[in-house]
């Protein structure tokens, strides 16, 4: 019997990516590789990079460099890019990481056979060729991590919005719709297996569209029949864009118990002015419509959102209207991050990247500061609440408690007693930090 070889992938950025490594993995399986979570053990060693900001990439420059050292000692290990970052520097990599034997971009994985052997051969490989139809809808994939509880669901790939700052519609190529069948399996499978939690990934859910012969599916209709599996398996999606986010879905949504209370809807910024000129295809008056429309339909949904200090051109003024769309909105949760111009970008072309780094940073600070203070805020709200939690796991802090998230995605520390990962559990919150909620249990 052929011993099998061992495959370490380490993952970088947004949700997909980690989807992404989940399929690379089940490809890996059909070829002799398990899993292995010892990287100084593994044969392949693959990087699932991203490339939307720029310290993503000097994080995986950095981490390639460790990995050269390691070549060194063991000169039969492979080492290979995957994804966005593999897509957008594929010829610049290969000449300054020489020690990288494979690259290939986000719909080059059913490639992986071919371009191992290829490696093998002794020859560098190299597949980043974007697909117009690519989904991965027939690969099952291996859920490498996690609690074994919650689960990725990719349900489209690629984008057309052509935000002026992101250069994820030039590494991940059209947006395409996978056909809603292998979504639905895919999430009736993962109950069977023990899964309580699905997260549907696009890079905007609200585009999903599948049309063949008189059958049409949009995302609300979907994420209905997802919802349907089963009443007892949650169901979230990430993410939403505020220019299409409809009505329709937010009824979905409030009509089913399963479905989340929660909706990620990036703002990016609140001037009309820089979001007219980072293409993002809505208004403030716009976005503050779509917030009023799920306060009104999904009564205590929480919000949360991205924003972006100090893009081009943005004044004092322009940085007053974000921080003013912030205490409108009161969001539950933010990822907030400095401006990084990313090369072939509209903005890259066409703007100057003229706000100075340390207004920038200053800006910043003040974003993370009052979203500290409506994190608190908005946690200080559910004191006295009673939730009712999916257990996801044991607390990193004792094995005496466990953690889950309550339908609005915040996330809960409680006793553990007689519950396991897994279970409903009915948790009254008693105290909270701005990060997380602690309880006590009230189904006994």
């Amino acid at each position: 019997m052929e011993l099998k070889k061992k495959s370490y992938i380490e993952t970088y950025g947004c949700q997909m990516n980690f989807s992404d490594s989940e399929i690379v993995a089940s490809i890996l399986e059909k070829q002799n590789y398990e899993p292995t979570t010892d990287i100084k053990a593994a044969d392949l060693i693959l990087l699932n990079t991203c490339s939307i900001r720029d310290n993503a990439e000097q994080r995986v420059r950095n981490r390639l460099n460790e990995l050269h050292a390691l070549k060194r000692k063991h000169p039969g290990l492979v080492i290979g890019l995957l994804g966005c970052m593999a897509e957008r520097l594929k010829d610049k990599l290969l000449e300054e990481e020489r020690h990288i034997d494979l690259i290939v971009g986000p719909d080059g994985y059913r490639q992986l056979p071919q371009l191992l052997e290829q490696v093998e051969s002794g020859q560098k490989a190299i597949n980043v060729l974007l697909s117009a139809d690519e989904t991965y809808a027939d690969i099952n994939p291996v859920r490498t991590g996690g609690s074994g509880i919650t689960a990725f669901i990719s349900i489209m790939r690629g984008c057309e919005n052509f935000c002026a700052y992101c250069v994820v519609p030039y590494t991940r190529g059209k947006e395409r719709s996978r056909n809603p069948q292998t979504i639905i399996k895919e999430a009736s499978e993962l109950f069977e297996q023990g899964f309580r939690e699905v997260t549907l990934l696009g890079q905007n859910v609200n585009s999903y569209r599948w049309e063949e012969n008189e059958m049409q599916v949009d995302f609300p209709a979907l994420l209905e029949k997802v919802a349907e599996v089963n009443p007892l398996i949650r169901v979230r999606f990430a993410t939403s864009h505020p220019k299409d986010i409809s009505d329709k879905l937010l009824e979905v949504i409030a009509t089913h118990e399963n479905i989340c209370k929660s909706i990620h809807l990036p703002i990016q910024s609140g001037s009309t002015r820089v979001l007219g000129m980072m293409k993002r295809g809505y208004t403030r008056d716009w976005y503050m419509d779509r917030i009023e429309a799920i306060k009104r339909i999904i009564p205590g949904c929480a919000i949360t959102t991205d924003i972006i200090a100090g893009f081009c051109t943005e004044t004092d003024d322009d940085h007053n209207e974000t921080i003013s769309a912030m205490r409108e909105v009161e969001y539950d949760y933010a990822y907030m991050f400095k401006y990084s111009e990313r090369p072939n970008t509209i903005a890259a072309k066409k703007y100057p990247d003229d706000v100075p780094e340390e207004v920038k940073s200053r800006r910043l600070d003040e974003i993370i500061a009052l979203q500290q203070e409506l994190s608190l805020k908005s946690n200080k709200l559910d004191i006295g609440k009673e939730f009712e939690v999916l257990a996801e796991g044991v607390s990193k802090r004792s094995d005496q408690q466990l953690f889950g998230r309550t339908s609005q995605n915040k996330v809960v520390v409680f006793a553990r007693g007689n519950y396991n990962p897994g279970d409903y559990v009915k948790v009254k919150v008693v105290s909270c930090t701005a990060a997380t909620l602690r309880g006590e249990t009230t189904n006994d």
